[in-house]
């Protein structure tokens, strides 16, 4: 795989509405980083096992990921409840994180020019996918934090879901994504803790820039 010179590479892993999707963001524009949800691919994944049905393979899932475009990530019907159910249980799947670890690699390690590096978030990131990233982030907040969020992000999308029935999709996608026998969500011993409970989104984003720039500026 081409893998690019002297690049800004940033891992983040993160259990589910802890924030690292919002402060990847940030990253990716402070730094003119190419940046990629991971979980999303899942989610296109998850939702293609749900339209496929009984047609849904291992040849099919490889022929989507090779024609795959940041555009189809960001389709509204990848973040239904039900699409992330599916998702969950795709993820646990060794042969489709190897289709799909191939697709976020060259994300990572090849970007476009343009692109002074890349930044990628999800649960194996740090662990698997970008081992010796330059910097690696594992953001995490309260169960009860990160439930209230996601209900709010339901309710700006008008979806009629309780906090407690998101307490418990959360508690469950928690409970998947870390016990799962390949790549399991956990923080490597070599990736920064940044725990978000506490945190406004800006101050959560000052503390991983003053990180980072301190090494950039080395």
């Amino acid at each position: 795989m081409k893998r690019r010179r002297d690049i800004i590479t940033v891992a983040i892993d993160s259990p589910a509405a802890a924030g690292a999707g919002t402060q990847a963001k940030y990253i990716a524009k402070e730094y003119n980083l190419l940046y990629l949800d991971t979980g999303k691919i899942y989610r296109y994944i998850g939702e293609l096992k749900l339209k496929e049905n009984n047609n849904f393979n291992y040849k099919l899932v490889k022929k989507k990921i090779n024609l795959l475009k940041l555009q189809n990530l960001k389709k509204k019907s990848l973040l239904s409840d039900q699409v992330a159910k599916s998702a969950a249980l795709i993820a646990k799947d060794k042969k489709i994180r190897k289709i799909v670890k191939e697709f976020q690699q060259k994300f990572a390690f090849d970007p476009p020019a343009k692109f002074s590096g890349s930044v990628l978030d999800g649960r194996d990131i740090t662990s698997v996918i970008m081992k010796n990233a330059m910097f690696k982030f594992y953001i995490t907040a309260n169960l009860n934090v990160r439930a209230k969020r996601r209900h709010l992000e339901y309710l700006k999308l008008k979806k009629n879901l309780s906090f407690k029935e998101v307490l418990k999709s959360l508690k469950n996608r928690d409970y998947l994504d870390k016990s799962r026998n390949y790549s399991p969500l956990k923080k490597t011993r070599d990736s920064i803790l940044i725990n978000t409970s506490k945190l406004s989104k800006k101050a959560c984003f000052y503390k991983i820039k003053s990180i980072m720039d301190k090494k950039l500026d080395c």
